[in-house]
């Protein structure tokens, strides 16, 4: 454990070799472009999957119709980014001697390059994206001029939106630029953009929370660990190590979660990186998206006021069907895609079992991790009965003192903006298209079903 006689070490003095970040992706290309275009050329038309009735009407779940590089969910084995499972990336990304998590300039490397980075490539990243740090002034003062009720995920959708003058593709886009080369300024964006992140979550955390301190980074931290000392802890060791930890385990999940979704649509326009990540900011917004970490502690800290503590078995079990039989869902339970307990989840729950095994709220955690797959698996209505990310990474924030909790997904978006911006160069990279799939009203499919219920039924019509 870290102590202030032993703590985590700053980032070498010593400036890392300068690297090109554009020539690493650009060498690779060629052969990403060949290869998408003999799989068109030879199997366009081939089908790889149906759509269901239940699932137009489901929100598409299910459907396979999009496509990315950057990462891809295992239903069984969890998210793999550029195919690398979570406790790969744990355990084998590059880290500075005496930390214990990864470099975040490490994951960006990867995300962007498609192989794997040494510590000098994280270190590289690293220096890129403080050479760029800084917010311009208007930023600032549009986020004290807002409501001081204002959510902090608004302020931060805004404060990206109002970025967007500083856009190179916008700029690039119109003085006429190929549409094969529009990835290299939308690269210039995604490193412009990413290298604020910190800072800009930092600014709205200490305008909401402490009266308005600025937020001055340290040069000697890396990207993560920065947040934390902007925010006054940066004497805190524990919470350092924290930060590297969520902002790895948040960065992407692949392209077809809301947020994903919406910032891909909103790019596929070739509308630039602040336009496309502001819009896909206000989905992660959501309470059935990113905000479900906030609410999981809500409902954890309600969960322990009905108890007086951790519950018993039958406590939780009542606890939790009280809340189903509200219309409400368990927050932190279920997935999209999983249908096992979330990688995520367990590698916050192994940081929380070796640095706050002891914490009142972590023990609640612990006893609904025991009991509540078996509940809800028990109702037979839910397809996954298991943990994912969000059922724990409140807890962990609130143990260190981030106990505002509405300000939880600005943390998750700043992690999920490096996915994001990754998949936005990608996306143009590759020439990826508009999308603009079809809609159809319930009258025309049940015209489309009439044959076949007609068929069911020896001739009777369905629907009459």
């Amino acid at each position: 454990m870290f102590t202030e006689t032993n703590p985590i070490p700053a980032l070498s003095a010593d400036v890392p070799k300068p690297i090109d970040l554009e020539a690493r992706i650009a060498e690779s290309l060629p052969a990403w472009r060949e290869r998408i275009r003999r799989l068109l050329k030879d199997y366009g038309s081939t089908p790889i999957g149906q759509i269901t009735v239940a699932q137009a009407y489901g929100g598409m779940r299910g459907v396979h119709a999009l496509i990315t590089e950057i990462s891809h969910v295992d239903p069984f084995k969890g998210i793999r980014l550029r195919g690398y499972p979570i406790q790969d990336l744990l355990q084998k990304l590059p880290r500075p001697r005496g930390v214990e998590y990864p470099l975040a300039g490490g994951l960006y490397w990867l995300l962007m390059v498609d192989r794997f980075p040494t510590l000098e490539d994280a270190l590289a990243i690293e220096a890129m994206w403080r050479a760029r740090q800084g917010l311009p002034g208007y930023v600032h003062d549009l986020l004290r001029a807002m409501p001081a009720t204002t959510h902090p995920m608004t302020l931060l959708s805004q404060a990206i939106l109002a970025m967007q003058p500083y856009s190179a593709a916008a700029r690039a886009y119109h003085e006429g630029i190929a549409r094969q080369d529009y990835w290299r300024p939308m690269l210039e964006d995604a490193l412009n953009l990413t290298a604020n992140l910190p800072l800009l979550a930092a600014a709205i955390y200490n305008l909401k929370y402490r009266g308005g301190a600025e937020a001055v980074p340290d040069p000697a931290l890396d990207w993560s660990a920065n947040f934390a000392h902007m925010i006054g802890r940066g004497t805190d060791p524990e919470y350092m190590e924290l930060t590297r930890l969520f902002m790895l385990l948040h960065a992407d999940q692949e392209n077809g979660n809301a947020s994903a979704h919406t910032a891909h649509l909103v790019g596929s326009t070739l509308s630039d990186l602040y336009l496309s990540c502001s819009a896909g900011l206000n989905a992660l917004a959501g309470p059935l998206h990113g905000l479900a970490n906030q609410e999981t502690l809500r409902w954890l800290l309600a969960l322990q006021e009905r108890c007086g503590g951790v519950p018993t078995p039958a406590e939780l079990e009542a606890f939790t069907l009280e809340t189903l039989n509200a219309g409400q869902v368990i927050p932190g339970y279920g997935h999209g895609v999983l249908r096992s307990t979330d990688p995520r989840f367990l590698a916050q729950y192994d940081f929380a079992q070796k640095y706050l095994p002891d914490d009142p709220i972590f023990a609640l955690v612990r006893r609904v991790y025991e009991v509540m797959p078996g509940v809800l698996g028990a109702t037979g209505k839910i397809k996954n009965p298991y943990p994912n990310v969000d059922a724990i990474s409140g807890t962990l924030q609130y143990h260190y003192g981030i106990t505002q909790v509405e300000f939880y997904t600005v943390l998750f978006g700043t992690s999920r903006l490096l996915g994001l911006s990754a998949h936005a160069v990608w996306a143009r990279a590759l020439g990826l298209s508009i999308e603009r799939p079809r809609s159809l009203t319930t009258p025309i499919i049940e015209e489309m079903l009439l044959p076949i219920r007609q068929e069911e039924s020896g001739g009777l019509s369905y629907f009459e």
